[in-house]
C-alpha cells in the first residue's frame, strides 16, 4: 500500500472524486465556510479570495481545489511547489492565466524563495515584475495580470512563510475523518464502481483506513479485486477481512512498515528510546520514510512517542504485538 499509485490507480482515484461541494463528504466546517466564500464571490461577479488548504495527505485538498474551479465555472491550472524552482517558472505560469482562472499550487510550502516573493505581489496586486537585462542595466517592467484565485495546499502549514500565509483570504484545515464519514465515502465510491458493498464490509474497511478517504478508496478497490478473483463478486465482511489480510492491513490499519517499526522498537530495542536513523536501519527504510510515512499515524494512535532521546514504545504498542507490557522500571517509555 506504500508505493506511489501508478497511472491506472490515479485514474481510478480521479474517477471517485466528488465534482461539487454538496457531493463532498466530511469536513463540514471547511465545506460550509468555503461555500459562503464562493457564493459571495459569485454574487459580486468577482474572483474569490485566495484559498489555503492545510492538513495531512489524502483528506481532499486537491479535490476541493477542483471543486472550487467547478463551482466558479472556471478552468483549473495545476502545478506544485517543487516544480517551481525559479521566479521565471512562476512568472510564465502567472502571465498565461486568464481572468477568473484558478491556480492550484500543491505543496506550496516548498516554493523556492524567489518564486515566493514574486507570488506575494501577484496575489496582492495582480501584477508581476519582468526583469529585463542583467547587472546594473537591468530594469523591472510591471506586467498586469487579470484577477485570478490561488488555491494553495500544504501538508506542513508551519513551514509556510508568514508573508505568504497572510495573503490568503481564507484558510481551511482538514482533519482526519470519523469512521461513519468514511463509510459514506465508501458507499458512494462503491456505487460509482458498480460493485455491491455490504454495510458490515464498509464499516470494516473504514475502521482500517486511518481516517483518510484516499486510503479508504484504495482499500475498497483491493477488496473489489479479491472479491472478483477469489470470491463471488460481493463485497461482504468476509471478503473485506480476507482481502485486507492478503494486503497486510491489520484491524487497526497498520501495514507492514508500521508493524516493522513497532516490532523493531519493542523486540530489538526493548521499547527504546532509540534514534530515528537507527530505527530506520533496523527496518530497512530511509529515515525520512519512517518519519513521514509511518511515524505520524503511530504517534496519533498512541503506539509510539517522540522524546529528546529518541522514539519509545508506549504500552498499546506492546499490547498490539501480543507482548507483555514491561514494568515502568524496565523501560523508558513513561
Amino acid at each position: 500500500m506504500r508505493p506511489a499509485a501508478d497511472e491506472p490507480e490515479r485514474a481510478a482515484e480521479a474517477a471517485l472524486r466528488p465534482r461539487r461541494l454538496e457531493e463532498f463528504v466530511g469536513q463540514r466546517v471547511v465545506r460550509d465556510q468555503l461555500s459562503l466564500v464562493l457564493q459571495a464571490a459569485l454574487g459580486r461577479g468577482l474572483a474569490p479570495d485566495h484559498v489555503l488548504l492545510s492538513g495531512p495527505p489524502g483528506l481532499g485538498k486537491t479535490t476541493l481545489a477542483m471543486i472550487i474551479a467547478a463551482e466558479l465555472g472556471a478552468s483549473l491550472r495545476v502545478t506544485s511547489g517543487p516544480a517551481i524552482q525559479h521566479a521565471g517558472d512562476l512568472a510564465a505560469v502567472l502571465s498565461s492565466l486568464e481572468e477568473g482562472e484558478v491556480l492550484f499550487i500543491d505543496e506550496i510550502h516548498r516554493l523556492a524563495r524567489p518564486a515566493e516573493e514574486l507570488l506575494y505581489v501577484a496575489m496582492e496586486d495582480f501584477r508581476v515584475d519582468v526583469i529585463v537585462g542583467k547587472g546594473a542595466g537591468a530594469s523591472a517592467i510591471p506586467l498586469s495580470l487579470p484577477p485570478f484565485t490561488v488555491v494553495g495546499a500544504t501538508t506542513r502549514a508551519g513551514l509556510l512563510p508568514a508573508p505568504l500565509r497572510d495573503r490568503f483570504g481564507f484558510t481551511g484545515h482538514l482533519d482526519f475523518y470519523a469512521d461513519d464519514e468514511l463509510e459514506r465515502v465508501l458507499v458512494r465510491s462503491a456505487g460509482l464502481l458498480g460493485v455491491p458493498l455490504e454495510g458490515t464490509a464498509a464499516a470494516e474497511i473504514a475502521s482500517r483506513s486511518r481516517g483518510t478517504p484516499r486510503i479508504a478508496n484504495r482499500l475498497l478497490r483491493r477488496v473489489r479485486d479479491w472479491a472478483q478473483v477469489r470470491g463471488d463478486g460481493r463485497l461482504s465482511l468476509a471478503a473485506a477481512r480476507s482481502a485486507l489480510q492478503v494486503y497486510e492491513v491489520d484491524e487497526r490499519g497498520l501495514d507492514r512498515l508500521d508493524r516493522s517499526v513497532l516490532d523493531a522498537l519493542c523486540r530489538r530495542f526493548g521499547g527504546g528510546p532509540v534514534g530515528l536513523t537507527t530505527l530506520a536501519v533496523a527496518v530497512g527504510e530511509e529515515p525520512e520514510t519512517v518519519e513521514t510515512v509511518a511515524e505520524p499515524f503511530l504517534v496519533r494512535e498512541g503506539l509510539i512517542g517522540r522524546t529528546s532521546r529518541g522514539r519509545v514504545a508506549l504500552p498499546p504498542a506492546w499490547e498490539h504485538l501480543g507482548l507483555p507490557v514491561p514494568a515502568p522500571s524496565d523501560t523508558l517509555f513513561g
